[in-house]
This record gives structure tokens, sequence and C-alpha cells, in this order.
């Protein structure tokens, strides 16, 4: 990593400045622009000219507005290339603070950060977030009515807001840039700055449009961030960004929090494990993360059907919905959440104790960057993932699809990467680091399955349970969990007290469901995880709980307090007693009261496919009889000859042997029938 300042990862979530040195002896209590021009980073020429706001005291306003009392590796150095000027390229894992790195100069320097983000929620939360910390932001998309947009622009023209952020495709709109020319601007920040480079795992055509940046405002600094970027994609985005004798930052990609436990399974064994695995992380939060729309729906099925509480998220769900789902689990109204890849950019969680993967990811940064959603906290956290041979025939298929002979080749290389990490013998974390260009001094990690440390739930052998076809989840047998399988990782963490962290984090669904926002904007994981164990009693104590600055303890103090209070006499989270049918009894109770399928799968919000592999199950298991008028009478003959040759065993070659007509789901039905009638004869027989 030559030409780059790195820092190993932090580990836990202790704030520390940077080398090691106290901020107050580091940083002057004023800053102004002739102690940049004596004090510049890494010894380049300032190129761009600062302005300054001499009153901010960096320490003072970390403590104030974001209620930290240092900084994590790096940050100290990036906030002062910024404030120097300078172009920076950051490369920081993702819970390492880079939102911090943009966000602490723009108030600093008393000027507009324009910030470049993919996603609308994630930039409405962040707004929010500042919001509440008495920071002006500001989001700008055209979602918004005419009039909002208006009234943003002309409150950003008068430079009322510190950051204002907008999409990649908003800021290449010539309106648009014409428009910043007149705003006030101290620097652009591109967060998932690896989306510009063709190399990278999630290429997005329209941040290419972002060179025209440099060519429309040679004198404004750029910041470039990023989770997971290669070698080659770093240097990328230099030449992309046309970033000028930029300040390079890049810290470990060794996460020793983490332990990383990879295993091929079947149908059968992969659903056991992932309910034993949920059911052996009691405390913190779940993501599992599944392949397709079918499969999240099916997966949430499955857990519900285990007595264990989940909500999806995927693309065809309705906005409201998804937001719902995702709001539950971020306000531990839900520990589990099942969803497609396009849930977790952006998610500010930091007590997610283990991320579990359904499928073999396209690359290693995709794994890394979505696995490393666990343990932001710096606590242990499990990351698993459970894969089968067929994930490899589809990411086969989907590099197929690729029309550009060069991304085609730049696919099956990923792939290639992908498949040697989970298929070698080698430490999991060295492979990584190596894969992002770090080379660890270490040979063996001691936390990942190569390295011995592997769960003993996993190593208890998957009880059998009958092949069924391909296109949905086993009928799996009840799952035991071994009572002295304990997670070691898990035994040695310190808590707080349960009960008090409950009522807590009651209180905090409650105060953001009046407020309409976030639970983590009302009050972060971590200072709810510190609160608890610190008790305050005072404002003058709550202030030394990380995270609550002035702002926060302004709007939440007083009420905090008294909720403490309030758990001392007695007080106690509510107990819901929700008594919730599973998935199947729901399914069969409305095919009772005469429901269609559509009229299910809209009561139960659900997808077609889903509620009639559901159905097929039932009438497999002889929960239902089938009804002839599920499927015409001239296709159920065709599909019932083609059984007849083929066999029932697997769907796949039913639907290439059948005409193109027929779909899936009919042949599921027809064939959960002919499974029925053959088991039916069989019994007595065995009798």
């Amino acid at each position: 990593m030559e030409g780059w300042a790195s820092r190993p990862s932090g580990g836990r979530d202790a704030r520390r400045s940077t080398a090691g040195c106290n901020l107050r002896q580091s940083w002057p209590w004023a800053l102004t622009h002739h102690w940049f021009n004596r004090h510049r980073p890494c010894g380049i020429p300032c190129r761009y000219t600062p302005e300054v706001n001499p009153d901010i005291d960096l320490l003072e306003a970390l403590r104030r507005y974001w209620g930290y009392s240092s900084f994590r590796p790096l940050q100290e150095r990036i906030v002062a290339s910024l404030m120097g000027g300078h172009d920076v390229c950051v490369v920081m894992p993702t819970g390492g603070g880079k939102s911090l790195c943009y966000q602490l100069p723009a108030l600093a320097l008393g000027k507009t950060a324009i910030v470049v983000s993919p996603l609308i929620a994630l930039m409405q939360d962040q707004a929010a977030q500042l919001a509440q910390m008495g920071i002006p932001a500001a989001v700008l998309n055209s979602t918004m009515a005419g009039d909002e947009q208006g009234r943003i622009m002309r409150r950003a023209r008068d430079g009322e807001f510190r950051l204002l952020y907008l999409s990649p495709e908003r800021l290449a709109r010539e309106n648009t840039l014409e428009f910043l020319r007149s705003v006030p601007t101290a620097f652009f920040a591109i967060d998932e700055a690896h989306c510009i480079s063709e190399w990278g795992h999630e290429f997005r055509p329209e941040y290419r449009q972002l060179s025209c940046l440099r060519t429309h405002f040679p004198d404004r600094a750029i910041a470039a961030f990023t989770a997971s970027a290669t070698r080659r994609v770093r240097h990328d985005i230099l030449h992309q960004l046309q970033l000028k004798d930029p300040h390079k930052y890049i810290a470990s990609f060794h996460r020793p929090n983490l332990r990383y436990v990879v295993k091929q399974c079947d149908a059968n064994s992969q659903a056991q494990l992932l309910v034993r695995a949920i059911k052996k992380c009691s405390e913190g939060n779940i993501i599992v993360y599944s392949p397709t729309i079918a499969r999240v729906e099916e997966t949430v099925d499955l857990l519900e059907e285990h007595g264990i509480p989940a909500v999806g998220y995927h693309g065809k769900m309705e906005a409201d919905e998804r937001r719902r789902n995702q709001e539950r689990w971020m306000s531990d109204e839900v520990r589990v959440l099942v969803g497609t890849i396009a849930f977790g950019l952006g998610i500010n969680k930091a007590t997610v104790r283990a991320v579990i993967h359904l499928s073999l990811p396209k690359s290693i940064e995709q794994y890394y960057q979505e696995a490393g959603r666990a343990g932001r906290d710096g606590k242990p956290a499990d990351c698993i993932l459970l894969w089968q041979k067929r994930d490899t025939a589809l990411l086969a298929h989907f590099i197929s699809q690729i029309t550009d002979p060069a991304e085609t080749e730049r696919a099956w290389e990923r792939y290639r990467r992908i498949r040697d990490f989970a298929d070698t013998a080698r430490c999991r974390h060295r492979q990584i680091c190596l894969h992002f260009g770090e080379t660890p001094k270490w040979e063996s990690c001691g936390a990942c399955d190569v390295c011995g440390s592997q769960p003993e739930w996993m190593a208890v052998p998957p009880k059998a349970a009958p092949r069924r076809g391909r296109r949905r989840l086993p009928m799996v047998p009840p799952v035991e969990v071994p009572q002295d399988a304990a997670i070691p990782l898990m035994a040695a963490l310190p808590e707080p007290d349960s009960a008090l962290r409950e009522y807590v984090r009651e209180w905090r669904r409650n105060m953001a469901r009046r407020q309409s926002v976030p639970a983590y904007i009302v009050m972060h994981d971590t200072s709810l995880e510190e609160l608890c164990r610190m008790r305050p009693r005072s404002l003058a104590a709550l202030s030394r709980v990380t995270g609550f600055g002035e702002r926060k303890i302004e709007a939440y103090g007083e009420q905090i307090l008294l909720a403490l209070e309030e758990f001392e006499k007695g007080a106690r989270a509510a107990q819901v007693h929700e008594q919730k049918t599973k998935p199947a009894e729901e399914t069969l109770r409305l095919l009772k009261e005469g429901k269609s399928f559509s009229e299910i799968a809209s009561l139960r919000q659900r997808q077609l496919g889903t509620v009639i592999g559901t159905v097929a199950t039932l009438v497999e298991q002889g929960e239902v009889a089938f009804d002839d008028s599920w499927v015409e009478a001239n296709r159920r003959s065709v599909i019932e000859a083609a059984c007849q040759q083929i066999g029932t065993q697997w769907l796949k070659p039913l639907k290439e042997a059948l005409p193109p007509e027929i779909t899936f789901e009919e042949i599921r039905l027809v064939v959960a029938r002919l499974r029925r009638l053959k088991a039916g004869a069989e019994e007595p027989a065995s009798a």
C-alpha cells in the first residue's frame, strides 16, 4: 500500500487521537490559515485556499456536537487534510467513522460541503441526524415538490447549510452545476467512491460523470470515501476524479472482532444451520442475506415456523413497508432481518452480532462490505457464509448475460476470487487482507473456521429430510441446539442489565415514533449500551456518555434521567405477547375461507410464487386437498405426462421439457399432488 497513510483498525469503539497523543496538544485552540501553512499534513503544498473559522476548536466541536472525547484512528489527519484544502482519498472499513471526516471540517470551515451519495434514504437519515445535533444540513433530490426544492436551493445560496446531499445523477445535471456555482462551497465529498470504477464490485455509470467536478470547480477540494477498494480500484478512483496531489489514507482491512465461518451445504442442511445459528445468537441483531426475493420471503416464513420473529426487505416491497420493516429492525422491535443485497448500504447499526449469507456473493468486495456490517461496536460478531453448489451456476448465468467483453472478464475474475475464498483451506482474514493489497505479518488469525474457531453447533450433523424441488426451501425437521454449544466469542461479553437495556430501547422506540425519525438518530446503539452501564444521575454525568453532545442532552437529557429514575422505582418494558399464527397455518386458514392465491398474497404481503410454494408444501404434507381449479385440466395433463417420463424429484428438468407457457407455480402444484398420491399409496404398504 505504497503512498497511502495507514493505520491498523481500531477494534473496539474507544476513540483515540491519531499517533496516540492528546488532541489538545496537537491542535491549537484557534485554527487559522497561518497555522495550516506551517503544519501541512504530508508536507505537500496547500493547493486550495482554506477559509477556517478561527473560533472553532475541533476537539470541543467533537465533544459538543458528536459527544466524543477523541478521534478514531486516521480521523484527525483526514480532517486536517480537508481543512488544509487538499484532495483526499480515504479507504476505511464499515464503522470506521468516515462520515465524521467530512462533516466536522464542513462545520469548522463555515461553508457548505457537497456530499454525493447513491441512496436517498441514507442521505435523508444523515441530514436528520445532523439536524438533531444542531448542524444545518439538507437533501436535494427530484422526488421533492418543486417549491421545496426551490426553498432548499435559496437557503443553500445564502450559505445556511453546512452539508448539502445530492445524488450523482442530480449533481451531473447542467442546471445543478450552475446552481452550485452560486453556493459557498467548501469541498466535495464523494461517498461510496468505488462505484466510479469499472473494476469495482458496484460500478455505477452515473458516478463516471463526477469527473466533471474538477473541470467546473478547479479551486475546490474533492474527497473520495469508500469502505472496500482493491489497489486497482483505488488508483482508478484517483484517475477518474482527477484528484491532484491527494492525501491518501487507508485503514487496515483486518477486523479482528469478526469470526468468519464458511460452509458448503445442501438445501436441507443450510436451513437447519441457519436456524441453529440464529437460536444460538441470543443478543443483538442479525442480518440474513438471501439471493432472491422469493428466497427472502421463504426464509422469513421458515424462521417464523421455528418461532423466530423476522422481517423481510426487498425491492418489490412497497416503499413504506420496506421502510417500516427496516425501522422495526433498527429499533430492536425485531432482531432478524432477511434481505436481498439491496439492504444495508449506509445502515448505522452497531449491535449486529451476526451476518449470515445464504448464497455465494459475486465478489470478495461485496462479501467484505456486507459481512462488515457485523460488529461495528468492536465487540465479537459472526460472519457466516452458508453456500450451495448451485450458487456457482447462478453466478455463471448472470455473468453470461453481460454483453461487454471487458466487463465479462472482470466478472469472471471476481468469480474466481470468491470461489477461491470459499473453497480453499486458508485463513479467511488473511485472504481478505491480501485481496485488498494488505500483507499481514501473521499466518493464522484464530478467528475463522480454517484457523480453528468454528462454532460447536455447526459440527452437529443435520437431520435427514426428504429432498424437495429446487425452487423452494425444504421442510426442515425441528432443530435442536445443544445447550453446551455456546459461541466462545459471545460468552466473554460484559453486558449491562438486560431489563434496563430493554426499558431504554422501548423509551427510544417511543421517542423515535413521536418524532418520526429512525431510532438510532435519537440514540445510537453504542450510546444506549454505555448509558445502561453507567446509569448517569445528572446531566453532567450524562455528558460523559459517548454520543451525548450538548444538543442531544438539551433535547433528551431530562427525559432520559427521568426514565432511568422510573426504572429504579420498578418500571419495566412492556411485555408484548403477540400471538402470531405460523405462516403455513395462516395460509391454510385463508385457503379454507375461500381466498384466492392472489388475495392470500396481498393479505400476507408476499409474492404470489411464495404463497403457491407454501400451498404446494401443504398439499404434499396432506394438510390441504389439491383443488382442480388451481391448474387448468389440459395443462395438468401435460405436466403429469412429463412427470411420468422425467420423475418428480426436481422441478427444473420438468420446466425445461414443458411448453414455455406452463409456469413453475403450476408445475409445483401438480408435482405436490403427485408426490402426495405416491406417499399415500406407500403408507399402507409400509404399515
